[in-house]
């Protein structure tokens, strides 16, 4: 690293869709943003370049690897640990939905494991764990758990995402709560229909949907419309608030007549 940065920010599952918006418009802030996913880094060189000249951090700090695996949650610590010290801003964002949407009935134990280990509790371990280092007495830090509409509306094939969208709106609560006395809000953004690889094979079902009036604001949601939240929230606008669930759903929590 070349400087220490006045900012530092951990975006997990950033190398595309939400995460990779969220982590560009950190870093248009000048937050040195740390890279999580696991794609190989020479499919993302692009984008790793693009935080480089926008918050002056080179190399961009790219951990590989899935977070429900200790040893990358290990190796975000300890990266963290040793080039900063600090962090004020993490956004547990990495996530997987359920392997060809099977019927419920039909989910097997080791289904319902990997979908929960990466939804919900390794973003819990990761956060309990990187907590020492966003205790702060003179600024604020920010927690951001980027969950779902699924953690309130039922997918009969879809149960063992929704479930884990509905821990992670606890998982909020409850650090909001454990952490208000240490100057670190906590915030869950529930997206809704955003046009990302994770929707893409079911983008004819809600392009229908859409055009038949599911949403109010009558279109996909994009990544940046998530990433405009959490720029809001980083540059101070929430300060008074945590526990606060924002929706980024062009309206489809509404209920209607």
């Amino acid at each position: 690293m070349n400087n220490v940065p006045i900012k530092t920010a951990l975006v997990t599952g950033s190398t595309s869709g939400i995460g990779k918006a969220i982590a560009l418009a950190l870093a248009k802030e000048g937050i040195c943003v740390i890279v999580n996913g696991r794609r190989d880094k020479s499919l993302i060189t692009t984008m790793l370049s693009t935080i480089e000249e926008l918050n002056n951090i080179k190399p961009c700090p790219y951990i590989q690897g899935d977070i429900s695996n200790e040893k990358t949650r290990n190796a975000i610590i300890e990266l963290i640990k040793k080039n900063y010290g600090y962090l004020n801003i993490l956004v547990n964002n990495a996530g997987i939905t359920t392997q060809n949407r099977k019927d419920m009935i039909n989910l097997t134990e080791d289904d319902m494991l990997k979908v929960l280990k990466i939804n919900c509790i390794a973003p819990f371990l990761l956060t309990t764990a990187l907590y020492p280092m966003m205790v702060a007495k003179n600024t604020i830090n920010y927690i951001i758990n980027i969950a779902s509409i699924s953690s309130y509306t039922v997918s009969t094939n879809r149960a063992d995402y929704c479930i884990s969208k509905a821990g992670m709106s606890m998982m909020t609560k409850l650090f909001a709560i454990r952490f208000a006395a240490d100057n670190i809000r906590v915030f869950e953004l529930r997206p809704g229909i955003i046009q990302t690889d994770m929707t893409r094979p079911v983008q004819e079902k809600y392009d229908n949907l859409i055009a038949n009036g599911l949403l109010p604001i009558s279109r996909w949601g994009q990544p940046e419309d998530v990433a405009m939240v959490v720029d809001a929230i980083t540059k101070g606008f929430y300060n008074y608030s945590t526990g606060e669930i924002i929706n980024v759903d062009g309206g489809f929590h509404i209920a209607r007549l």
